[in-house]
């Protein structure tokens, strides 16, 4: 009786996660580079996320979405905790515009027209020549690592917002670290 029971909510459990929709798919970063080019360090990051039903509706009813993406490079220290060598952060902004039916990305002060919410999540999930840091801002003889990560930024909404972001998990939308591959064919040619 109890191995029929157990074994019913094991298929009860393999067929809700085969069925569209139940399952819920994490954000994650896909792949994620730091690289030299023109004598700066540049990122170039894709990240797989979706918005539930409850960040697409807010964001169709005109309340901006921050998405915010952070960088941090270190360099391990045997004697002392890890030094920060590069600590990079940058806000896009998406925001719909009713009376104009018009979508608006953008980072800092350029916000760019699109024509639609997937595109302007388009320019969020694929972040290219991102300029983090200086050339000079890592040595060539060391080793560093580095991470990155992609997450909703309530702290750029008003305070009513984030109080009812705490209290909910719609607005948990968050990449884990990932760590990135640091273009080690350019830190060869900067020590040449």
């Amino acid at each position: 009786m109890v191995r029929s029971v157990c074994a019913g909510f094991v298929w009860l459990i393999l067929l809700l996660a085969a069925t569209p929709g139940w399952t819920s798919s994490e954000p994650v970063v896909e792949r994620a580079r730091l690289y030299l080019a023109d004598g700066h360090w540049q990122l170039d990051a894709d990240f797989d996320f979706s918005l539930n039903p409850q960040l697409r509706q807010a964001a169709e009813r005109g309340l901006p979405l921050p998405f915010t993406i952070e960088l941090q490079v270190t360099r391990q220290r045997w004697w002392w905790l890890d030094r920060s060598v590069i600590d990079a952060s940058r806000t896009w902004r998406i925001t719909y515009n009713a009376l104009t039916r018009q979508w608006r990305a953008g980072a800092g002060e350029l916000n760019l027209p699109v024509a639609s919410l997937e595109q302007a999540l388009a320019l969020v999930r694929h972040v290219r020549h991102w300029t983090v840091a200086p050339d000079e801002a890592l040595d060539p003889t060391l080793s560093y690592e580095a991470r990155v990560r992609l997450r909703i930024d309530t702290s750029y909404m008003s305070r009513p917002l984030q109080i009812d972001a705490l209290n909910s998990n719609a607005w948990g939308l968050e990449t884990p670290w990932q760590t990135v591959e640091i273009g080690v064919d350019s830190l060869d040619q900067e020590g040449e």
